[in-house]
């Protein structure tokens, strides 16, 4: 087996390379490419591992024709069409927590850099001059911090700020009451934060709900000297509302390290002495780019030799551990679907997808992506894991997942219910000594096996119709290699499942729904 290629396209400690080539995995460094250079070669590469200066745009998805996995050395993942990559079927990877103390430092670094002004202050006393009456400063102590953003990073700076004795609020639509109390937070709502924040910080991605998220209009509600300080994402504040009250004086000062455009040659707030500015520095520490390399080169090694899935933004985590005890419960689920979505002639409306006893217990976000990767694979023919779910909800239709402890029959049991406007069709099945089966097709049980092709017969169960379709199979030269078959009684509704080993022609099929007593009769493939 051919190793796995990874383009390493920006600078990444050299242990990032050492991974890879322990792992089995060929790292080739190539940094600095202009976006043709990037486009010629990206074609050859399983992985791409980045940090901020690559992008990886729609042109560069299209080009990577090979690509599996883009690996992101850090948080921010601005740089890479998510999009673009998510109907590619390519994971998108970060390391959120590799740098996310070392961003929380330089938060609060930048915190009392504006509290007593150190930089202005060191520029003077490095001039020559003695200005001590000039640089009055505040106190952090007992101040009132607002985060805006309570996941990961803030909740670091959370509990660096109560060690300074501080009072802690935080905005967050997604902080529960229950996290709150555990990080020592109050959640509020914006405007609140606005009103009572002494220092407000933004730890939040840049987001279309985000984007702005201190306009002219929240900055107006800020309390008078306020102090802001943005070492997340360029964006989140009206730069030019910003700098019109810093110079007003309603905002006491501002930190920031990351700006609308960067690099940042020119910025409406340089020039300001209320100012503090870093060159985008949050994660710039010899330990996080260590950190953020080893993880990144892991995660994207993992993902490539076992199919182990961490902190993907568009597809469902696997676990190292994982990945073996869920390999053959995703080929049910892939089996399943793509028999599901052979047998559906209208449109979908909705998908139900049950999980009934010790499957129930395991992680199943990525058997439903790889249920849903069948259905839709007979209508859409590129699509994988990673895109279906994206594409199901473009489509408009309904997916849902329910689960039982207890299956009456089976270890473990999956079911697709598919809704159409015609309708439900439901398929059942489960893993046998380490093999997808199907053990019930429209109600009626059976046990059947998976073959690369197959016959479904759908017809009423009458004397000779297996004799009739036998004879009719040996004269098209068609070889039986399965035959499973399920009924509800004799005489009333039946199926067939047979294995061939060469795909029937549309004129044999023709053939068998002519037979009499059939009902449905289909070529299906897997």
């Amino acid at each position: 087996m051919t190793a796995p290629r990874v383009l390493i396209a920006d600078s990444l400690s050299p242990a990032a390379v050492a991974i890879f080539t322990a792992r089995g995995v060929q790292a080739d460094v190539k940094t600095g490419l202009t976006k043709a250079e990037l486009l010629e070669i990206i074609g050859d590469y399983d992985g791409l591992a980045v940090r901020s200066a690559t992008k990886a745009d729609p042109d560069v998805i299209a080009a990577a024709k090979k690509l599996k996995v883009i690996g992101r050395a850090g948080i921010g993942v601005d740089n890479v069409n998510i999009l673009a990559a998510t109907a590619a079927g390519i994971v998108v990877m970060n390391t959120p927590f590799g740098n996310s103390i070392t961003t929380a430092e330089h938060a609060i670094a930048m915190m009392f850099a504006l509290a007593r002004q150190l930089p202005a202050a060191d520029a003077s006393t490095q001039a020559g001059k003695w200005e001590k009456n000039r640089f009055m400063g505040v106190e952090l102590y007992a101040k009132t911090l607002g985060l805006i953003g309570a996941g990961n990073i803030g909740s670091i700076v959370a509990d660096r700020a109560q060690g300074l004795k501080m009072k802690v609020v935080a905005f967050d639509p997604f902080l529960s009451p229950e996290r709150a109390i555990e990080i020592g937070v109050e959640k509020v709502e914006l405007d609140e934060l606005l009103a009572r924040a002494d220092v407000i910080t933004l730890h939040t991605p840049l987001t279309d709900k985000t984007r702005n998220i201190l306009s002219a209009e929240a900055l107006a509600k800020v309390k008078k000297g306020v102090l802001i300080v943005n070492c997340a994402r360029g964006g989140l504040v009206d730069e030019n509302a910003l700098r019109a009250l810093l110079d007003s004086g309603h905002i006491g000062g501002a930190g920031f390290d990351v700006f609308t455009e960067e690099p940042a040659k020119a910025n409406v707030l340089f020039g300001s002495d209320k100012v503090v500015a870093t060159p985008h520095l949050g994660a710039s520490t010899n330990e996080a780019q260590e950190n953020v390399a080893l993880q990144v080169a892991e995660q994207m090694s993992d993902y490539l030799l076992t199919g182990a899935v961490t902190n993907a933004l568009n597809s469902p985590s696997i676990s190292a551990e994982e990945a073996p005890k869920l390999k053959p419960f995703v080929a049910l689920a892939e089996k399943i679907g793509a028999l599901a979505g052979q047998m559906v002639d209208f449109g979908i409306a909705a998908i139900d997808i049950a999980y009934e006893g010790e499957v129930s217990k395991l992680n199943v976000k990525p058997l439903t992506s790889a249920a849903l990767s069948g259905i839709l694979k007979p209508m859409l023919a590129e699509i994988n894991m990673v895109s279906a779910p994206a594409v199901a909800k473009e489509r408009g239709i309904t997916v849902s997942e329910s689960r039982q402890e207890v299956s009456p029959t089976y270890d473990s049991l999956m079911r697709i219910t598919i809704t159409t406007e015609k309708g439900k069709r439901a398929f059942a099945g489960t893993v046998i000594a380490g093999a997808p089966r199907m053990v019930e097709v429209k109600g009626m049980e059976l046990d059947a096996g998976f073959s690369p092709a197959m016959l479904y017969i759908n017809n009423l169960d009458k004397p000779g119709f297996i004799g009739a379709l036998g004879m009719l199979l040996g004269e098209a030269g068609v070889n039986i290699a399965t035959f499973n078959l399920g009924r509800l009684s004799a005489d009333e509704d039946a199926i067939a499942l047979v294995g061939v080993d060469q795909a029937p022609e549309a004129e044999l099929l023709a053939k068998i729904q002519a037979l009499p007593h059939v009902k449905e009769a289909r070529a299906l493939t897997f």
